[in-house]
């Protein structure tokens, strides 16, 4: 379990297995908060990231580039999409289990009935702790990994973004909105770096990076109704109004439009990257074709002038 540094409730719940008891009862279950104390916690879990990460690099993706030949280039993009892919696969999976355990996608009201969520299982808790620790593991992993000078800014920025969007709903008690836009999130970028992963064994296989782009699109959409809709429309009209510090209370008009402009300030950033990188593809595969078309007229006229000059001897 976590240290005994994190504080715990003993809550009643009506949970009841019909398989083992014909008759409902109730059974304890245990529920946390967050606290100061779960730094030591992070902590903890960043170092197991990172050894982890180092696992996976020698035992897995070292392998397959020592057969691959990659360049340097490829090599770089293919590490980072075979640790990805690792992770946004394990938390996908993990936090899907939990949307489901905890029933919170029969009804989108769940995701905000009842705030503030200052009580979480411990699943849910757990999870936010890994997820907090494996993106603070990514600052020591720019110095390990050796990454080249120009991709550090990328690399801070797009972990800055992780840790501000996943500390912000671990802190304002805006877990349960938090964990169903990471699941939506991590399952694109899954999608992605996987699509990566087989074009780099087959140039030829882009389908994957089709499928993708529509689903990218119809990604940020989703984030950006389901944010408003819990934090413009369920948090406003909820009774629990007020900020309450001791409670965990943030329901207040500031504290929503903060959460609101980080999202979408984030989705037009995530937007704006994406057809900046769509549009580079576009010109790549431009300029292929045209190398191509120009290449085979050449070809053409160098096998004439071979036949002309035979005919002449002749």
């Amino acid at each position: 379990h976590l240290p005994t540094s994190v504080t715990y409730l003993p809550l009643l719940s009506n949970k009841t297995n019909n398989m083992q008891h014909p008759t409902p009862e109730e059974t304890a279950v245990n529920y946390f908060h967050h606290g100061i104390k779960d730094l030591a916690t992070i902590f903890f879990y960043m170092l197991v990231a990172i050894i982890m990460h180092a696992i996976i690099q020698e035992y897995v993706l070292d392998k397959i580039n020592r057969k691959k030949h990659f360049s340097k280039t490829k090599h770089s993009k293919f590490n980072e999409s075979g640790q990805l892919s690792a992770f946004y696969l394990f938390s996908f999976g993990w936090g899907t289990s939990i949307l489901l355990s905890e029933n919170f996608l029969s009804n989108p009201v769940n995701l905000w009935e009842g705030y503030p969520h200052a009580l979480m299982p411990f699943q849910m808790k757990f999870y936010f702790i890994c997820q907090l620790g494996y993106w603070l593991h990514a600052l020591p992993e720019l110095y390990f990994q050796k990454t080249k000078k120009e991709d550090i800014p990328r690399q801070l920025v797009y972990v800055f973004l992780y840790l501000v969007h996943i500390a912000g709903a671990y802190i304002l008690n805006l877990n349960r909105l938090g964990l169903v836009l990471l699941v939506l999130h991590y399952f694109i970028e899954l999608l992605f770096h996987v699509s990566r992963l087989v074009y780099f064994s087959n140039e030829n296989r882009q389908m994957g990076f089709t499928i993708w782009a529509v689903l990218f699109v119809l990604g940020r959409l989703l984030t950006l109704s389901l944010s408003v809709l819990t934090v413009g429309f369920g948090l406003s009209t909820a009774e629990n109004q007020g900020f309450d510090l001791a409670a965990g209370n943030f329901n207040v008009l500031f504290v929503r439009i903060t959460v609101l402009a980080a999202i979408c300030l984030t989705q037009a950033f995530m937007m704006w990257k994406f057809i900046n990188f769509q549009l580079r593809r576009w010109r790549e595969h431009a300029q292929a074709q045209t190398l191509k078309k120009k290449q085979v007229p050449a070809k053409s006229k160098s096998k004439k002038d071979k036949g002309e000059g035979k005919s002449t001897m002749i």
